[in-house]
């Protein structure tokens, strides 16, 4: 277990303390009683990783033309579902936090803010030049359509970076959301992750919470639609309210929607027709990898309503968490999921552990993995959900696949169903 302890009562020299011989940035705060408190961050400049890992098409790229082996074409969904899983496995998990004494400092540092400004540049500069290769090396039509998928498995991460400028107030990293979006062409993304996600999340209601006994590939069918109409409605509203047409110029949608068309004709004018198929390729895989992360992010878990039939407030355990060290620090702190939904507008470097929140075996890739196989997802972690201190195996705390109903109620052992289906897992 990675547990290295990050809080410690210290005299300061210069704002800075000792350690190991090194000269390293703390964060002090005060507490209550009086007394100082310190904060590392340990792992300050390993989040460079997050700003890295975007950059996978470009390794395979650079190994196909040292060697001429197209199967290093490949490279980065080893890296991905094989290489990162393992890695995550072996360092174990960081459950350590920022104390709230520092928060605000820790909040203000820009430099884990240059940090989500410095890949945005790269996102785009590795779909050009992927783009660019494709079409002017001698590649056989697999390890082409192969260059797509990777390139758009790592177009997905332009969509986590997306996520986490879209949650800021300042308006130039709103702006940089929307720029970003536009690699994967998923511009739609902030409004209904912001305005419809973080408010229906872990209900019946949202598309972009999946149910107990609904895989995938099922999920995927409803979210991806269901996520655009919910952000058209609620884009289309707020312009309304303007009195503003939602064809207008103002529609956050519309504006990397149009970046979005505008990349793909400068691509088929600069490269040729090949990039039709191409792009509809990297788009389908970024896509997938944002679906990936919603499929296991809320999977069966319920808000449960209050007495007046509204839903609680969003808290920890309506979310899955991990910890795992080597996923996090290439995503932005994403896996703190529980902390995200209930205080959205912290930044990556200030998320926190809770105890007793639903947790997942693994970093996300490993569990995309196993989300792929349904049978073992529902295997592995229907029993996880059940098994929660929240829920302690009564169904009508989870959220259910409707069609799924009947079977999840007699594969548990109850006796009592509401409004029962038929259905299979």
């Amino acid at each position: 277990m990675y547990k290295n302890p990050t809080v410690w009562p210290r005299s300061m020299v210069g704002g800075h303390v000792k350690s190991d011989n090194r000269q390293m940035k703390t964060f002090v705060g005060t507490l209550d009683t009086g007394e100082a408190i310190a904060y590392v961050d340990r792992k300050r400049y390993l989040w460079i990783l997050s700003v890295l890992f975007p950059l996978q098409p470009l390794t395979g790229i650079y190994l196909h033309h040292l060697t001429g082996n197209e199967a290093w074409i490949f490279f980065g969904i080893l890296v991905t579902y094989a290489v990162a899983p393992l890695l995550d496995w072996l360092l174990g998990e960081d459950e350590n936090n920022p104390p709230e004494e520092v928060v605000m400092q820790l909040e203000r540092d820009r430099y884990y803010r240059r940090l989500t400004y410095a890949i945005i540049p790269l996102h785009f500069g590795a779909l050009i030049f992927s783009a660019w290769y494709a079409t002017s090396a001698d590649l056989a039509w697999w390890s082409y359509l192969g260059l797509a998928m990777v390139a758009g498995m790592t177009a997905g991460l332009a969509i986590n970076t997306g996520h986490e400028l879209g949650h800021k107030n300042s308006r130039i990293e709103k702006w940089l959301s929307r720029l970003v979006l536009a690699v994967p062409g998923y511009g739609h993304f902030s409004v209904d992750h912001n305005r419809g996600h973080h408010k229906d999340v872990s209900t019946p209601e949202d598309p972009a919470s999946s149910r107990m006994g609904e895989n995938i590939y099922k999920f995927a069918y409803r979210e991806v639609p269901g996520v655009f109409a919910r952000a058209w409605k609620y884009e289309k509203e707020r312009l309304e309210n303007r009195g503003k047409s939602v064809w207008h110029a103002d529609n956050a949608l519309l504006q990397s929607w149009g970046l979005s068309l505008l990349i793909a004709a400068a691509f088929i004018w600069a490269f040729g027709w090949a990039m039709v198929p191409w792009l509809l390729v990297h788009h389908v895989f970024a896509y997938w990898q944002l679906t990936s992360a919603n499929y296991i992010e809320h999977y069966g878990l319920l808000r449960e309503k209050d007495n007046q039939g509204r839903y609680v407030r969003c808290e920890p355990h309506h979310s899955w968490n991990s910890n795992h060290i080597f996923s996090n620090l290439v995503l932005f702190h994403l896996e703190r999921h529980s902390d995200h939904h209930s205080h959205p507008l912290r930044r990556y470097q200030s998320l926190r552990h809770f105890d007793d929140v639903p947790q997942l075996p693994n970093g996300y890739f490993g569990v995309y993995l196993l989300a792929y196989v349904p049978w073992l997802w529902f295997r592995v972690m229907d029993m996880r959900l059940l098994d929660l201190p929240h829920v302690q195996g009564d169904l009508d705390k989870v959220n259910i696949c409707p069609e799924a109903r009947a079977a999840i109620f007699l594969r548990y052992g109850r006796d009592k169903m509401v409004e029962p289906t038929i259905g299979t897992i």
